[in-house]
């Protein structure tokens, strides 16, 4: 059964606890959400998740970003996802910190070596890792998420996706990994050109910027992680989460 989850970002917790709460009213079915860590807002990811869980949220998946963890030390974030019952971490590799913020000498963890690491302390824990369709070839990111699999990352979150046929392209490559494809609304021109400039993203030339496009492509990716048995998760950024979700669910 194709699961799907929700990508809320934490602006900050009145916030996040309102989208929550709308989730959860409209959308009763859905019992899963993922956070991303953005180092911008006060709330880290974790936190959020803890906010889910205490506001009955069955999966709550925090995004964790490996190079803020230093290699060679315990991982500090055990007891408080033992504590608040977060069965589920998706790892990233991470934009460097802030220069200055690394001490001389310091190793800091790689996607797999923390996705290692993890799967040594807590073998119970679900890992998963992340695909990016447009950062590499993609035999080179097959053989990434290869390796990430090999340390132990249950399934994949991919980057987002807009164009069904490049989903189909990559799952005819890793059609027996556990996969959620990412999808998340483009609502207006200078939307798209970050993706494009800043993530290499690919937009088909039928896409267009409105709310109806997007929708119905989210219906579209739907049923392709309906038919291929694989998973889905949306990200609205910059949209009303309700409002987007209701054209789709």
């Amino acid at each position: 059964m194709t699961r799907i989850s929700i990508e809320l970002v934490p602006r900050d917790r009145e916030q996040l606890q309102l989208e929550l709460c709308g989730l959860q009213e409209n959308f009763a079915h859905i019992d899963t959400i993922n956070i991303p860590d953005l180092l911008r807002f006060e709330t880290r990811s974790w936190q959020g998740c803890a906010l889910a869980r205490k506001l009955k949220m069955r999966h709550a998946i925090p995004h964790l970003r490996a190079i803020d963890f230093v290699a060679d030390e315990p991982f500090p974030l055990l007891e408080f996802i033992a504590e608040h019952d977060l069965q589920e971490l998706l790892v990233v590799s991470g934009d460097p910190p802030p220069a200055g913020t690394l001490r001389a000498g310091e190793e800091r963890h790689t996607a797999v070596s923390l996705i290692r690491h993890l799967k040594t302390a807590r073998p119970d824990l679900k890992i998963y890792a992340a695909i990016d369709p447009y950062r590499n070839g993609i035999q080179q990111e097959v053989e990434y998420a290869l390796a990430k699999q090999e340390a132990g990352a249950h399934g994949f979150f991919t980057q987002p996706f807009f164009d069904v046929r490049l989903m189909e392209i990559f799952y005819d490559q890793i059609p027996h990994l556990n996969i959620y494809w990412g999808v998340s609304p483009v609502m207006t021109a200078r939307s798209q050109k970050y993706w494009t400039t800043r993530n290499r993203a690919v937009f088909p030339s039928r896409f267009r910027p409105t709310l109806e496009w997007n929708q119905q492509f989210g219906r579209e990716a739907l049923a392709f992680a309906q038919q291929t048995e694989s998973n889905i998760y949306f990200m609205p950024i910059l949209a009303d989460v309700v409002a987007y979700l209701k054209g789709i669910l």
